[in-house]
């Protein structure tokens, strides 16, 4: 395992996985990764995680608080994981937004969402995180699911999701982050640079879209770096929840 190549950030380039590329290069790059994979999307999210995730999908769900009636608005949504859960809490008479900026996941989302019969209370937009195409104080409860990591400008993303959010709303940010648990990190490293990339490979035929993804979870703000950033936006209560001992955090922050 390398680390990154050029570790000192410049104000006009970002990271991507362990490369620093032009900001206006990341949005592309990260297009093209998501472009390869989307069709193998959701089966390697089981092989990876060995299908913990949904477990963790499961917990951010338990923790929205949304009521029948309400609107809430799942950010880099994908295969639609989020929105599925969402849309049950909000039921008939609410109404959920699976955005991403991703059109071929956006795609087969919205397939996935027809397939099981959620119609009617789901609303589909392609929209970049940073820049939500939604009026101020829309939704009782924002979502974004291992997307903030692929962000070029993860602080505008934030700043976007919190003006969206209803006084008395919540984000909840479900992220990769640093494992925590003694002796977890060295196994952690060691699957995610020589299994996953293989696993790829073999799966996706791409091993460089998975390498790219294992580098970019290395690149990410730990825990407390992501609650500071939280705050910086304006959320208060801000708070998160580590889960398999720190390999995953859901952060949970409120508009008042």
């Amino acid at each position: 395992m390398t680390g990154p190549v050029d570790p000192t950030p410049t104000p006009d380039t970002v990271d991507f996985g362990y490369e620093r590329v032009a900001l206006e290069d990341k949005a592309n790059r990260v297009r093209a990764v998501f472009d390869s994979v989307a069709s193998r999307y959701d089966v390697m999210n089981d092989l990876m995680s060995f299908g913990v995730h949904r477990l963790w999908k499961r917990f951010l769900l338990s923790q929205t608080g949304l009521r029948p009636g309400q609107k809430a608005l799942d950010v880099a949504g994908g295969t639609g994981d989020i929105t599925v859960g969402l849309s049950k809490q909000v039921g008939s008479s609410g109404l959920v937004v699976l955005s991403d900026i991703n059109a071929e996941m956006l795609r087969h989302g919205r397939d996935r969402l027809l397939d099981q019969g959620i119609v009617g209370n789901v609303e589909f937009a392609l929209a970049n995180a940073e820049r939500l195409p939604f009026a101020d104080r829309s939704f009782d409860c924002v979502t974004i699911a291992f997307g903030l990591r692929n962000v070029t400008d993860k602080a505008a993303a934030l700043a976007s999701m919190y003006r969206v959010l209803k006084p008395g709303g919540q984000l909840m940010v479900l992220e990769f982050s640093k494992p925590i648990a003694p002796g977890l990190g060295p196994i952690y490293d060691s699957y995610s640079f020589s299994v996953l990339p293989k696993l790829g490979q073999m799966v996706a035929g791409d091993a460089n879209s998975y390498r790219y993804l294992a580098e970019s979870i290395r690149m990410f703000p730990d825990q407390l770096t992501l609650e500071t950033m939280m705050r910086a936006a304006g959320f208060e209560g801000v708070r998160h929840h580590n889960l398999t001992g720190g390999i995953v955090a859901l952060h949970r922050g409120w508009r008042y």
